[in-house]
């Protein structure tokens, strides 16, 4: 029988290898610190792997994963949302080869090297960045956004002055793989490509580690899935995004 690809399971993947220092959880269940995000999975979806799942939630607490089929009602648990997701993989990592040096990724970049008007600033993002990651984050809604988020991977973003415009990075790492995640940019900023040139940014930095870039989106969000097919990411396979939250009793 031919072993699960890593990528099927791509939270369970993360957490049992390079995120593991991140991780609660068993054999049968894990989830990302809370602190962290509420991200979560399951080894093989069972009333037992759900059970010792809820185990890992506070009562009331919401918890998301991605399986390959729609979730079913689990006891001790109501789902709150349930809809596709799509997985995208670099299929053509030549597709976007602009003659940029993996090298000089940290801070300052080249904000004309990367396309930028040069009166905006491209960093790499820190802790003390966080409060404007997430105040970005909640106005646009990417995904779960907490206080320890950034410390998953890199990211970087664009600012006008001390002004965050967009930003993007890294969040699932697993060997081969890392996921390019928080793409988002301020209602007042679109239009203006900047997260194609952030998404690029993370994806060069991918590359230069000698991993492959992925990530998911909404099959609904057309937009973005053009920009992520113009940078050459195809459909790996399609997902199903479940948010349950842990009843009380």
């Amino acid at each position: 029988m031919t072993a699960p690809h890593p990528l099927d399971n791509p939270i369970w993947s993360a957490l049992q290898t390079e995120h593991v220092r991140f991780a609660l959880g068993n054999s049968l269940a894990a989830r990302y610190l809370p602190d962290i995000g509420p991200l979560s999975a399951v080894c093989h979806p069972s009333p037992s792997a759900y059970d010792a799942l809820r185990g890992l939630a506070a009562p009331g607490e919401s918890l998301a994963v991605f399986l390959l089929t729609p979730p079913e009602p689990q006891p001790g648990w109501s789902l709150l949302r349930s809809e596709p997701l799509d997985q995208m993989i670099l299929q053509n990592q030549g597709s976007d080869s602009s003659g940029i040096s993996h090298s000089g990724l940290d801070e300052p970049l080249s904000s004309t090297a990367w396309g930028l008007d040069p009166q905006l600033l491209l960093r790499r993002l820190t802790a003390a960045d966080v409060p404007a990651m997430r105040e970005l984050a909640s106005l646009t809604e990417p995904g779960p956004f907490r206080q320890h988020t950034c410390e998953l991977g890199c990211f970087w973003g664009v600012f006008k002055g001390e002004s965050l415009l967009a930003m993007a990075g890294q969040r699932l790492h697993l060997p081969h793989f890392v996921e390019v995640s928080a793409v988002c940019t301020h209602p007042n900023a679109r239009g203006r490509g900047l997260a194609r040139i952030l998404v690029r940014v993370s994806m060069h930095h991918i590359l230069h580690h000698g991993r492959t870039p992925f990530l998911h989106v909404l099959p609904g969000n057309e937009s973005a899935i053009r920009v992520y097919r113009a940078l050459g990411f195809v459909l790996r396979r399609d997902l199903h995004l479940a948010v349950f939250r842990r009843e009380s009793c």
